[in-house]
């Protein structure tokens, strides 16, 4: 280094005398450029490395070396979302002011969420690593079928578990035995009377606000007049605004 910056003056990198570059040549990183800068009028026909160093013929090393250092690009993970049709904005819109008009915003703070999810029981599983190892001179035809198979069956077992949460306080996780179907009947009986409205009443005494979403077996005539008789304040389903897991917390943060 100092060698160097006796002889130049500087230490700042020199000009490389080697072969100038092949593959990140101007041309390329234009190339690049456009289809990668597509799928901003076309938000659905994003192309993957290998998709464009298939199409251009650049090496999928040098595709992400232009992307990263000539282009400067970071990546960013799509999420799912739900799609909203003009009606379903209108509802929403409509509906959120009704609430807004009918709860201030210091009764925020007494209003219990809730909401059920369906879980898949399913151990995870990594393809990578689930190998198996047999001696050198074997052949796959030789090993038994069994070793060499990972079954399933058709139909995963499955649970579904309830919650309410609010910001005084959230209740234990309700799990729905196996097997029950949850209607009406089932919902007002055993999920409110059994274990939800008991518990908010622990946390919150008589003071709180229930929230229902537009579920089937929330919607049962005999829920909505239980909620309506024995709670202090009752969101019904109909106020509720429609596809809108984003406005309830367990929805975007139990669960999730």
């Amino acid at each position: 280094m100092f060698q160097k910056l006796r002889e130049t003056g500087t230490v700042d990198s020199r000009v490389c005398s080697g072969r100038p570059p092949s593959a990140r040549t101007e041309e390329n990183i234009d190339l690049v450029d456009d289809l990668i800068g597509s799928q901003e009028d076309k938000p659905q026909t994003y192309g993957t490395v290998r998709e464009i160093a298939r199409e251009t013929g650049i090496l999928r090393s040098f595709v992400v070396r232009i992307i990263k250092k000539d282009l400067r690009l970071k990546c960013f993970k799509r999420r799912r979302a739900h799609d909203l049709t003009d009606q379903n904005c209108a509802a929403r819109l409509t509906c959120s002011r009704l609430l807004l008009k009918k709860f201030p915003k210091s009764a925020v703070d007494f209003i219990f969420f809730t909401g059920e999810q369906v879980f898949t029981v399913a151990s995870p599983v990594n393809s990578q690593n689930d190998r198996v190892y047999a001696p050198r001179d074997a052949r796959k035809r030789q090993i038994a079928a069994k070793r060499l198979l990972r079954c399933r069956p058709n139909f995963s077992k499955s649970l579904m578990v309830s919650v309410a949460v609010s910001k005084l306080g959230c209740s234990e996780l309700f799990f729905v035995e196996s097997g029950v179907k949850v209607d009406g009947r089932y919902y007002r009986n055993m999920l409110l009377k059994q274990q939800m409205l008991p518990v908010m009443c622990c946390i919150a005494g008589d003071v709180f606000v229930l929230q229902q979403d537009s579920a089937p077996a929330h919607h049962a005539r005999e829920a909505v007049q239980l909620l309506q008789q024995q709670t202090p304040g009752f969101i019904s389903p109909d106020l509720w605004p429609p596809n809108s897991p984003d406005l309830n917390p367990v929805d975007y943060r139990i669960w999730a």
